[in-house]
């Protein structure tokens, strides 16, 4: 490969490399951001899910399933990008083990190869870069691998307990409305402070999908469980709350309600994108996106 043609692949390379990292900042460490490539693959494949999907297995799986498809989309472009750096300087910039020729260790695949073992840090050690700036891209590749790997564990470690708080908040939701009205069962206190109590969490979940969209995408096995169903009883909650006698009561239906708009506002933004900023219209698109029907 021609010495031009040489760095221009290498820079096609570096800057694949380059896109992947620029991904994983967006998807793991920018508060209210995602990278577009997460973005693609998480969306598409629910909305895949959704049209080709008949009796709700698929749809089960697609959250993690997504997870899986964005962590193997980051290490293969990953992979691929150095691949393309280390490729035009085969073989002279490399050092070869005594059982290997080097002129025939000049194609993509051994490219590849030798990306491929340096990104997961096994270091076999038959090729090595004897180029003094490959001596420094190839440690610099592991390190990225191994920050890779440590972000990937991270951002699933990140997502699971994001998905549990959205469910325990429905499950919380299901107990109250088998319970009957809060105002008939207990106090203007004890209301108030529950009403309180489920705009902090409902504000929690919202915060979930600002920095964990992903966790959108995981599916509930029950009604109990999905917000998309309880979140119309939530608003019930704070419609009703809002006629008390009680000055507590009114500032706690008052607050769950501002936490249910900003909530929704998130929704529409982030995943649903309708035309309106009803709040009740963006709960019942909710509830449909994700086969519910609204309590």
């Amino acid at each position: 490969m021609s010495g031009a043609v040489g760095w221009l692949v290498t820079l096609i390379g570096a800057i694949l490399a380059v896109a992947v990292l620029r991904d994983v900042f967006h998807t793991l460490w920018r508060p209210t951001g995602r990278g577009e490539a997460s973005r693609w693959v998480t969306a598409g494949l629910w909305r895949l899910a959704r049209r080709i999907d008949v009796g709700g297995r698929v749809v089960s799986v697609t959250g993690p399933l997504a997870l899986a498809m964005v962590a193997a989309l980051w290490t293969m472009t990953m992979i691929l990008g150095w691949a393309l750096i280390y490729w035009p300087h085969l073989p002279g910039g490399f050092s070869y083990s005594s059982d290997l020729n080097p002129a025939e260790r000049t194609g993509f695949l051994d490219a590849l190869y030798l990306s491929a073992v340096t990104v997961a840090t096994l270091g076999f050690g038959d090729i090595v870069p004897a180029d003094g700036w490959l001596r420094i891209a190839a440690p610099l590749e592991a390190l990225i691998g191994f920050a890779l790997l440590t972000a990937v564990v991270s951002w699933i470690s990140q997502v699971y307990p994001a998905v549990t708080r959205r469910r325990t908040l429905a499950l919380r939701l299901a107990i109250l409305r088998r319970a009957g009205h809060p105002a008939d069962r207990f106090g203007p206190t004890m209301t108030a402070s529950l009403l309180t109590s489920l705009a902090a969490d409902v504000t929690q979940v919202r915060v979930d999908l600002n920095q964990h969209a992903e966790a959108y995408y995981f599916h509930d096995a029950e009604d109990d469980t999905s917000l998309a169903a309880m979140a119309g009883y939530a608003a019930d909650l704070a419609v009703q709350g809002q006629m008390s006698a009680s000055v507590e009561v009114r500032t706690g239906a008052a607050l769950l309600g501002r936490a249910l708009e900003d909530f929704t506002r998130v929704l529409n933004r982030e995943f649903l994108r309708l035309d309106t900023d009803d709040a009740m219209t963006i709960l019942h698109a909710y509830a449909t996106d994700r086969r519910r029907r609204l309590a």
